[in-house]
């Protein structure tokens, strides 16, 4: 395969992305694009990434294939990449090379990694409830709620979606209503609630950065999808199982 970005900062960032979550991950390359589904560690967390052919300036696959990488070592090369970079990706025999063309020509390579593994597949999930808003928003309300505790809990219904976060002694409280950029989805008239992870939250809405606006799917006591897609060019969504409080 032979791939070349002209935009190498949509590669750059998933990746440091989806590293925060994932050490080891398995790219499969076809002719629609490049694809990836993994779990964490801890299996609380699934990254799904898929960056279109259509992004690239130069897409040559002649067979599907796949390419097993450590994440943390391809970030760090891909960290040298500037923003007026060429970026093409290469595979030859068990490595990947990546090549870095500006005014100079920059050439990496790093072996690629036997793993062993169940094919990891999307789960199928309903979700009554969605929100569609800004990116920053999403953001911003995380790093606001992660000032008192290290969960977050969701309440939404029809007309808001509500934030809450609550420590020993400190407590925060967002409301989040329908506007000219705001747009709740609900099935049904009913309200929702669930508690996630914040550490895992504030990883993923890192995405942000790469994507303008971010879709927020969740039910009660069930798994939160959280989605982010530039149209032509790239989807990275994921899914994190709630907190189950023990009390």
């Amino acid at each position: 395969m032979k791939l070349v970005l002209a935009e190498p900062k949509y590669f750059k960032e998933s990746i440091s992305i989806i590293s925060e979550l994932v050490t080891e991950a398995k790219f499969k390359v076809t002719k629609n694009g490049l694809e990836l589904i993994a779990m964490d560690a801890a299996n609380v967390a699934m990254v799904i990434f898929n960056m279109l052919s259509t992004c690239f300036t130069q897409y040559e696959v002649k067979d599907d294939e796949e390419m097993a990488i450590n994440l943390n070592n391809l970030k760090q090369i891909l960290r040298r990449a500037k923003g007026d970079d060429i970026l093409t990706l290469e595979t030859e025999e068990s490595r990947l090379k990546v090549q870095m063309k500006s005014n100079t020509l920059r050439s990496f390579t790093i072996p690629t990694l036997e793993i062993e593994s169940k094919e990891q597949r999307v789960p199928e999930l309903s979700f009554p409830y969605a929100i569609e808003m800004e990116s920053g928003l999403l953001s911003d309300s995380m790093d606001d709620v992660s000032v008192v505790a290290e969960s977050v809990t969701f309440l939404g219904e029809k007309g808001q979606l509500s934030i809450k976060a609550e420590g020993d002694l400190s407590k925060a409280f967002i409301e989040i209503k329908p506007n000219d950029t705001t747009i709740i989805k609900a099935d049904i008239d009913d309200k929702f609630k669930s508690k996630y992870s914040l550490e895992y939250l504030k990883k993923m809405v890192a995405a942000g950065k790469l994507v303008e606006r971010a879709t927020l799917k969740f039910n009660t006591d069930y798994p939160l999808k959280l989605e982010y897609k530039l149209i032509d060019k790239l989807m990275i969504a994921f899914i994190l199982a709630p907190r189950v409080d023990n009390d």
